[in-house]
């Protein structure tokens, strides 16, 4: 499995039976956000399990005045999804939709914002949750196992599924208050060496040895 939270989905039968490979991410950029605006990054297909457009909403409850804005990266999969980003951008010009961009080019757009928003209703285990924590992006992430399973139980920065208010109270506090900003980045350090490429071979290999000890 890929996370520790799909064990529960398990039988004790099939639980004891079950390893956890956690995704690798090989990216070596290191987090380095401007200073001008906090950039609350959103990256993804736009697909409706993901909830793609929960940073913007809350983006919209935040003071005008505020400089924040939102990158969204992502292709739109049907045409309704492409109407939402575009009376997005017009509705609220703090947002930006790039559409699809090649992975290179996420990662520097990531490496270069303050937070990672993954809003998803249902996660087996996002490889950009993997990335953000191997550059040292904090993670703001829908309370779904999917997410708890690759940030762990006691991760900081949680907000309820589907609640844009509860996102950007958080958003803000990531913003204005620095020493909940330095405790969201030093619990993504601490989840960094789970995603490392090594981490992932010995996992594998560990798999394969007893498989063949079986």
């Amino acid at each position: 499995m890929l996370q520790e939270e799909g064990l529960r989905e398990l039988s004790a039968f099939l639980r004891r039976k079950t390893r956890i490979v956690y995704q690798s991410s090989d990216v070596t950029l290191r987090h380095a956000p401007g200073r001008s605006r906090f950039r609350v990054a959103v990256i993804g297909h736009l697909r409706s399990e993901k909830d793609p457009f929960r940073a913007v909403q809350a983006l919209y409850r935040l003071d005008r005045s505020a400089p924040v804005e939102v990158v969204q990266i992502g292709a739109t999969l049907d045409a309704e999804m492409r109407a939402r980003c575009r009376a997005w951008t017009k509705r609220e010009p703090r947002y930006r939709w790039l559409g699809s961009v090649s992975h290179g080019a996420a990662m520097r757009w990531l490496a270069s914002s303050h937070v990672l928003v993954v809003s998803s209703v249902m996660e087996g285990g996002a490889n950009v949750i993997c990335e953000a924590a191997r550059i040292g992006v904090p993670v703001l992430a829908s309370r779904v196992p999917g997410n708890v399973g690759m940030l762990g139980r006691d991760y900081p920065g949680y907000f309820p599924l589907f609640d844009d208010r509860a996102l950007a109270r958080l958003i803000e506090r990531c913003r204005t208050d620095a020493a909940f900003y330095r405790k969201l980045k030093s619990a993504i350090r601490r989840r960094r060496a789970l995603f490392a490429p090594d981490a992932e071979k010995s996992a594998l290999r560990r798999l394969l040895h007893g498989l063949r000890g079986d």
